[in-house]
């Protein structure tokens, strides 16, 4: 099976294609900083060809779940640190996401402090969970143009941290809806700036990004995640196609590793179309994720419309799922109680298979 060969992915090797998805679930400490619990977590699943760790905030002002990681002081840098220590302790290689909300949070889990978009619309008829309760979501502050290089500096600060903390790879977080992605698609993005209207414009601060971090790093250790057809948190664009071809033509001539790909769901025709869009522009290592079993994550490694493949849910609940899919095993079912909630419930406690005999 395709899924169990190696892949060159930057300047790693790695022993299959079976990537872990970065999937947030709130285990760090008060001070947002990645402890002995998470280090199990992924330890746990090094098996994985490449480990895509969770939204990890870059800034102590992006705050949008609760006890999300961080990655902008050096105390973040040194927790992160006990993780990747233990993925490679264990043959793992592990990447981590850099991340920013955006509009995506509230003022009452940032201090007081309004969120920043790339306009002042909000997202409509969702709710966040805030210290006071479940609440809307605010309107947003426009981010004025001069503001801008002071979010570039917020993720190359981040790649920084990131490779002292011993991260293999970093991935820039574009989709989703947040920060990155509301300056992307056209649904949000209404600015008459530089950074508004034409593709050109709405993806420059996507590669003012990439190439602070490739700067860091260099190109060979940096990916992108995009969802350009993703309806969370509010989004849409007249033209997600376009938009995608765009992005995987400037991340080709920059020679970035990856581009991650989340679907909605991965055999819809529109998604369909999407990996088709990179695949013409795009000569990286293509992610796919949304809704892959093992079955059709092989046939899309097959058909050549992706390299490898990350699973979300199946990870969470199956830290052996490496070896689940070699023996093609029944899988564990997810616990969705214990999903966001604190200690090891649900999170380091799910069983693995007995060994072979």
């Amino acid at each position: 099976m395709q899924l169990f060969s190696p892949l060159t992915v930057g300047r790693l090797t790695v022993p299959n294609r079976i990537f872990m998805a970065p999937l947030t679930r709130v285990r760090a400490d008060e001070a947002h900083v990645a402890g002995d619990l998470i280090a199990e977590h992924y330890r746990q699943r090094a098996a994985a060809g490449l480990l895509i760790a969770e939204a990890t905030m870059v800034s102590g002002e992006a705050r949008a779940f609760g006890l999300e990681p961080g990655i902008y002081s050096e105390a973040h840098a040194a927790g992160w640190r006990r993780v990747t220590d233990a993925v490679h302790a264990a043959g793992g290689r592990i990447a981590l996401q850099l991340w920013h909300p955006g509009r995506a949070t509230h003022q009452d889990l940032n201090r007081g402090i309004q969120p920043v978009s790339s306009s002042d619309k909000p997202i409509r008829g969702g709710h966040i969970h805030t210290p006071s309760g479940k609440q809307p979501y605010p309107a947003p502050r426009a981010l004025r143009t001069e503001e801008i290089p002071g979010i570039v500096e917020l993720f190359r600060q981040g790649a920084e941290r990131a490779a002292a903390a011993g991260f293999d790879l970093v991935e820039i977080h574009g989709a989703h809806g947040y920060l990155i992605d509301q300056f992307l698609r056209d649904g949000v993005n209404d600015r008459t700036d530089r950074y508004g209207g034409s593709l050109e414009n709405r993806t420059r601060l996507l590669f003012e990004i990439v190439d602070a971090v490739v700067g860091v790093l260099g190109a060979d250790r940096v990916g992108v995640r995009l969802s350009p057809a993703h309806g969370g948190n509010d989004m849409a664009d007249t033209d997600p196609v376009a938009l995608v071809r765009h992005v995987a033509r400037g991340l080709q001539e920059r020679g970035v590793a990856y581009l991650h790909l989340r679907h909605t769901q991965h055999d819809a025709p529109q998604d369909i179309a999407l990996a088709q869009a990179v695949r013409a522009e795009f000569r990286g290592v293509l992610i796919r994720n949304g809704g892959f079993t093992r079955e059709s994550g092989e046939d899309a490694l097959r058909a050549g419309l992706a390299d490898a493949i990350a699973y979300g849910m199946p990870f969470i609940a199956n830290p052996d799922l490496v070896e689940r899919f070699a023996r093609n095993a029944p899988l564990n079912a997810v616990d969705m109680q214990t999903l966001y909630a604190p200690g090891a419930k649900g999170y380091n406690d799910y069983p693995v298979l007995a060994a072979a005999v």
